[in-house]
C-alpha cells in the first residue's frame, strides 16, 4: 500500500507496539528516503539498571528498512514482499537518556536493489543503524538484514508482511 509520509509516520507512531515502548518516528524524509526515530527513556521501557530495555531498542531498529525500500519500489512500479530477514544488535553503552538513530537509503542502494530484482526477481542485503544518545554517544550498533522479492504471478498481496 502507498502511502504518504505523515500517514505513515502517525500510523507507526500510535501503533501500540511502538507506542507502548516510547519509540517515535520524527518524521520521514522526503520521498522515504530516510527516517529518524526517537526512542524516549520512561518508566514503561526502563530495565533494573535505570537504562533503555535492550529489547526496545532492538525493536525500534525492526521495521524501517523494510518499509522504507517497499514504499520505495512501490513508486516505481514493483510490486514486492519486503521484510527483516535477520538482525543483530551490539550494546555499547547503557542507554541512559533519550535515544536516536537516522537511517537513509541512497540512490546506490536503491539502484543496486532495482537491478537485483530485476535480474535475479530478490535482494538480500545488510545494512547498519548507529543508536546514540542526546549526548550522541554510541548506544548500540545494528546490522538488519533485508529480504525483498518480486511476487509471483497469482500471489495475493498483503498489507501486512
Amino acid at each position: 500500500m502507498i502511502v504518504s509520509e505523515r500517514t505513515l509516520k502517525w500510523g507507526l507512531s500510535l501503533y501500540p507496539p511502538m507506542l507502548f515502548q516510547r519509540i517515535w518516528i520524527r518524521n520521514f524524509h522526503k520521498g522515504f528516503r530516510g527516517v529518524d526515530v526517537k526512542i524516549s527513556r520512561s518508566i514503561i521501557n526502563r530495565n533494573y539498571n535505570g537504562s533503555i530495555f535492550g529489547g526496545t531498542i532492538y525493536s525500534a531498529t525492526d521495521p524501517f528498512y523494510a518499509i522504507l525500500f517497499d514504499q520505495l519500489l512501490q513508486r516505481r512500479g514493483f510490486k514486492v514482499r519486503v521484510w527483516l530477514k535477520s538482525a543483530s544488535i551490539q550494546y555499547l553503552k547503557p542507554g541512559r537518556s533519550n535515544l536516536y538513530f537516522t537511517i537513509k537509503v541512497s540512490d546506490e542502494m536503491l539502484e543496486e536493489a532495482v537491478q537485483a530484482l530485476s535480474t535475479q526477481g530478490k535482494f538480500i542485503r545488510a545494512y547498519p543503524i548507529e543508536v546514540c544518545n542526546s549526548e550522541g554517544e554510541l548506544c548500540a550498533s545494528v546490522i538488519n538484514e533485508v529480504y525483498i522479492r518480486n511476487l509471483h504471478q497469482g500471489e495475493i498481496s498483503r498489507v501486512a508482511y
